[in-house]
């Protein structure tokens, strides 16, 4: 760090992530935990992507979204996670100024990638269970690619909206980061200028990202739900639950949390709390989302049973 005369305030070349809160002898477990769950997130999604680019029957528009989520996750999770194991066998866990900015644009770039492709693939189902006489229409190939295109285009703006916002932030003396990644609150709470800016963007800007899309896809489901239920029926329930329950169970940890800490914060909320609650929607949701989005989908295990059996096949011509 060099000091700045004119300004009287020190200006920060890196920052300190103290990582996770955890007792130095639980370190290895730790370490093998996360590792496990980054890989399995990895390998997941990678499955995912490729099933739907090698068959060209799950080429539609809820396998269009899918594969760009799957995308989504891989990507979220290597923002973070990778830094995070480098870290934990590190005796000096820092991160540069610029790198710390860059994992920050990222971080804000895939997680609302993924609130908006929520949002297309709950309205999808909607409109292939409330009208699917109507769905080729609906939801054409024009239509999908404009919803992902604009999806990229939204979240890229925004996200360099923060990260520009960030670097206008004067730091004092002290650039030790209680969290893992650097997180755009934490962050905040080391700056030593006026952050009244940011966070009036954060709220705003929260809502439209977070909070909209949240009542949609909410909303979706509760139609899609009613239309089922308007047949009485044991296998109309039942068709109903393993359509929504498990998406929505996803949905409501991955908004929930992200409410709870940037929108709602409170102020007894200990590093610990909030570390916990980054977990659950940067590591536990896109290790997940592989198995509640695709699976589970019996499109998804006949695409992956196809391809077992073409490679047997290409094993015996080899032979």
């Amino acid at each position: 760090m060099k000091q700045d005369e004119n300004r009287n305030q020190t200006i920060i070349s890196e920052f300190i992530l103290l990582g996770l809160p955890i007792q130095p002898e639980l370190k290895a477990i730790v370490y093998a935990f996360f590792l496990a769950m980054y890989l399995t997130t990895v390998l997941g999604n990678m499955l995912i992507i490729l099933l739907i680019s090698l068959d060209s029957r799950l080429h539609t528009p809820m396998y269009l979204f899918l594969r760009n989520l799957s995308f989504s996750d891989m990507c979220f999770s290597s923002v973070t996670i990778p830094k995070l194991l480098i870290n934990m066998q590190s005796m000096k866990p820092v991160i540069p100024y610029p790198g710390c900015l860059t994992q920050m644009y990222f971080f804000l770039f895939f997680g609302e990638l993924e609130s908006f492709l929520l949002v297309a693939m709950a309205y999808d189902r909607y409109v292939a269970i409330c009208y699917p006489l109507h769905y080729t229409v609906m939801m054409s190939p024009k239509l999908c690619r404009s919803l992902v295109v604009l999806s990229w285009v939204l979240t890229t703006l925004h996200a360099m909206l923060h990260t520009l916002l960030m670097s206008r932030v004067s730091f004092c003396d002290n650039n030790i980061i209680p969290h893992f990644f650097c997180d755009m609150s934490a962050l905040l709470k080391l700056a030593c200028s006026d952050i009244h800016i940011n966070e009036l963007v954060i709220f705003v800007m929260g809502g439209l990202v977070i909070v909209v899309p949240f009542l949609l896809i909410v909303t979706s489901y509760t139609r899609i739900l009613s239309s089922i239920l308007r047949v009485p029926s044991v296998r109309g329930i039942r068709k109903a639950f393993s359509t929504c329950g498990s998406h929505l169970s996803v949905v409501s940890l991955f908004y929930g949390t992200i409410i709870g800490l940037y929108l709602c914060p409170s102020a007894n909320n200990s590093t610990l709390k909030e570390t916990i609650m980054s977990i659950m929607y940067t590591v536990v949701t896109p290790m997940l989302n592989p198995f509640i989005y695709s699976l589970r989908n019996q499109d998804m295990k006949g695409a992956f049973k196809k391809l077992l059996e073409g490679r047997k096949f290409s094993n015996i011509l080899a032979l």
